[in-house]
């Protein structure tokens, strides 16, 4: 194997597949990129075997061929090479010589055989969304996911196609949000995965690159094949992500989505962001709650914590209904509000012990657990 490549896009194309590889590989293999050159292209590879990503770059192939090297070594050493120009030259013993201006580097690879391949879709159920809009869904609800392994049901993203909308949900059982769109949805196509954590910030990570982005899914695994403008970056064809899902079935998100809220309000986001954010500065881990206090046309929000003080923050708004009282954990309120895109979100409540609801005009929705008023 013997190729010519530009550096910037040889580093480019290498960190788009780095954060795959873990610390700790359980084998050596794990830790380490399959590179492939054929044509006038290279395919850079990696695994952790529950999550792999393959990325295209150009690259003037002189022999074809293929080896494995270790992946956060490389990009390090391709970084800092001194000439934009780099030329990889493989053995058959699989060492790699690499040469940049007046600079060699000589590194052992291990042959691809070991390298377990990515596994390939048929069109099992297949559908192609925008990228722009399923980087915005992901946004919208990723913040909700559980961090607690031993709900591992929760740890991650439902994705649901079905009664013509895809739905992405995501709860950690003390808020839930819920966005959705809609879309054609044929009977035999209809499904749900659950995508995990992990998954779900690489996706977010390599959307936003071109327009398109195809999922492959079926019980137990699905990819993405993510296409990626003929741009500068040296990205050429796509990249293609696959992961294993999360097995086992999803809470029911319906259940938990108050029918009757009494009250909604208009809120300006930023505006309301803002001021809960300052609030929220005087919270501390034992006092870690804000209150909206509700009267006519004006939204009050106090926050306090004996170690700091207190905090008062007041907006006006439309509301003539029953003077109200609710307390929520301030990050419940932030996350919601920083992911939107939104200027304009509606808030109802209904008393101090039921949820908060947040909604905005394109099917989104977020319950949050309202803190105990003492």
């Amino acid at each position: 194997m013997k190729f010519k490549i530009n550096r910037d896009h040889f580093a480019n194309g290498l960190a788009q597949v780095l954060n795959v590889v873990g610390s700790k590989a359980t084998m050596p293999i794990l830790s380490n990129v399959l590179i492939e050159a054929e044509k006038d292209r290279l395919s850079l590879t990696t695994t952790n075997l529950d999550l792999g990503i393959r990325c295209r770059i150009k690259a003037d192939v002189k022999e074809t061929g293929s080896v494995t090297l270790p992946v956060k070594r490389l990009a390090s050493i391709v970084r800092e090479l001194p000439n934009v120009d780099v030329t990889v030259d493989a053995s058959p013993n699989h060492q790699v010589k690499l040469s940049s201006g007046g600079s060699t580097f000589r590194i052992m690879g291990i042959g691809r055989d070991e390298f377990p391949p990515l596994p390939e879709f048929g069109d099992e159920k297949a559908y192609t969304l925008e990228q722009p809009e399923l980087s915005g869904m992901l946004k919208s609800v990723a913040y909700a996911q559980s961090s607690d392994e031993t709900r591992y049901i929760l740890n991650g993203v439902y994705f649901n196609f079905r009664d013509g909308k895809l739905s992405l949900v995501a709860t950690d059982g003390r808020r839930l949000a819920v966005m959705a769109k809609e879309m054609e949805v044929p009977a035999a196509s209809a499904g749900a995965i659950i995508l995990p954590a992990k998954t779900v910030g690489e996706l977010t990570r390599l959307l936003d690159k071109g327009e398109k982005v195809k999922i492959n899914f079926n019980d137990r695994r699905c990819a993405f094949q993510i296409a990626t403008d003929k741009d500068t970056s040296g990205l050429v064809d796509s990249v293609y992500l696959y992961s294993k899902v999360v097995e086992g079935n999803y809470p029911n998100d319906q259940q938990v989505i108050p029918k009757e809220t009494h009250q909604r309000i208009k809120l300006e986001r930023e505006l309301f962001l803002q001021c809960v954010h300052r609030a929220a500065l005087v919270c501390s881990e034992k006092s870690n709650s804000v209150k909206i206090k509700l009267t006519s046309n004006l939204l009050e929000i106090t926050a306090q914590s004996p170690d700091f003080g207190e905090a008062h923050e007041s907006m006006a708004i439309g509301y003539s209904g029953p003077d109200l009282q609710v307390a929520f954990n301030p990050a419940f309120l932030l996350d919601p509000l920083r992911a939107l895109a939104k200027d304009e979100v509606f808030f109802e409540v209904k008393d101090e012990v039921s949820p908060g609801v947040f909604k905005t005009l394109d099917n989104f929705i977020c319950v949050i657990m309202p803190v105990r008023l003492s």
